[in-house]
């Protein structure tokens, strides 16, 4: 059930989700009370729950996208599977789905179907290339999307592109779901119109691609890759320590150039050199720069050289791994781990949402099981123990 006293107690979302965009948005959903019921396949559910066995069994995907939330398995294609998902919509507020290109449709839940039977339903579709033009009936996942939008090309070294290390079309694309069911419950609440929702992993991404679009259509090439390097901005990257760890500082402007120059690299006649003075000589002359800086560094440990940078306030950081992330003191000091429950009795450490409401507490409910919660919603539905077991019976559930 919905939880009490936070932003969207009372409102009910029903999602035929898998995978990651739409489950990453109404996870959050869920984050602030509304009560989410993840429609599952009977039998293995969400494919996503097979993705890795990395959480003490279960898979690190479903863990984080789907906490406290309701699992209700349905097959859909049954006739009985079907109507109970239509007394679901009756009394829901938003309706998600990211299935494959025209499922939704043969089901009979695509939007206009839906608004005509529920006209207070707000219907939100994930889709990869949108639900109309020329790609509209092609599969998409995250990885063929940062391809698409030139996203792998911008990333990684000189010699090589390379994918983002998390899956940022399917995240980009759960953050608008998010935001644009936000926006439509707001616009229903003030005008009395549901709207439907309709967000694309490409166009999500397209979204995000902005700046260097920009850059490549009026700049006369795309950003170089770099690495960590930044296209625009130099130094502005990582360099090796003395101890062999690696420290990322950024220099925004002239004057931290020049405290950089006076204060650390003691070079301060750096400052004035032509090549050097302004922050596009420099990305012009990028190799003399880093290697200027670069011997500074392998005469220093990496703890050295961040006290050293931090004292004359330039912005800097150790390059963490994902072990030294999960230990870090702002996690802990700030107190932004809670303990969530997982199937089969164990807890896990989560993330608190990072958008903080001030006086209300966060919702870390935990993550169901497949189907965990099938018989409590048929019994809500006012279906007895024996048809239950008769849907159970007939693979309905």
């Amino acid at each position: 059930m919905s939880a009490p006293h936070l932003p969207l107690s009372g409102i009910t979302v029903v999602s035929l989700e898998q995978a990651v965009a739409a489950p990453y948005a109404t996870r959050q959903l869920a984050d602030l009370g509304a009560r989410v019921i993840k429609v599952e396949r009977p039998g293995g559910g969400d494919f996503a729950r097979r993705y890795d066995t990395a959480v003490q069994g279960e898979s690190s995907y479903f863990v984080w996208l789907n906490r406290s939330k309701e699992s209700l398995t349905l097959d859909l294609k049954a006739p009985r599977g079907l109507e109970i998902l239509h007394r679901l919509l009756d009394d829901a507020d938003v309706f998600v789905q990211n299935l494959a290109p025209g499922a939704a449709d043969r089901l009979g839940l695509g939007v206009e179907a839906l608004g005509e039977r529920w006209p207070r339903l707000i219907p939100c579709t994930i889709s990869g290339y949108g639900t109309s033009g020329p790609w509209a009936g092609r599969k998409s996942y995250d990885l063929l999307v940062q391809c698409q939008t030139g996203l792998v090309s911008l990333t990684g070294t000189p010699d090589r592109t390379a994918r983002v290390g998390v899956s940022v079309a399917d995240i980009a694309a759960g953050m608008y779901a998010y935001s644009g069911i936000l926006t439509a419950l707001y616009t229903r609440a003030t005008t009395g119109t549901a709207h439907p929702v309709e967000i694309s992993l490409f166009e999500a991404l397209a979204e995000w691609m902005g700046q260097p679009a920009y850059y490549t259509q009026y700049g006369g090439g795309q950003p170089p890759r770099l690495g960590t390097q930044h296209p625009t901005l130099a130094p502005y990257g990582a360099f090796t320590a003395a101890d062999g760890r690696e420290v990322l500082f950024s220099i925004q402007n002239e004057p931290e150039w020049a405290v950089l120059c006076a204060q650390f690299l003691g070079r301060p006649e750096l400052t004035d050199d032509p090549r050097f003075a302004t922050s596009s000589a420099r990305v012009t002359h990028r190799e003399e720069v880093n290697a200027v800086v670069a011997e500074r560094c392998a005469r220093s440990d990496a703890e050295e050289i961040l006290k050293d940078l931090e004292s004359i306030g330039i912005a800097c950081a150790g390059v963490n791994d994902v072990a030294a992330f999960l230990d870090h003191p702002v996690l802990a000091a700030r107190g932004r781990w809670r303990d969530v429950g997982i199937p089969g009795g164990a807890t896990v450490r989560a993330l608190l949402p990072p958008a903080d409401l001030a006086g209300l507490p966060a919702r870390m409910d935990p993550v169901p099981s497949v189907g965990e919660h099938t018989e409590a919603i048929l019994t809500e539905l006012g279906r007895t123990g024996e048809e239950i077991e008769a849907l159970r019976a007939d693979s309905v559930i």
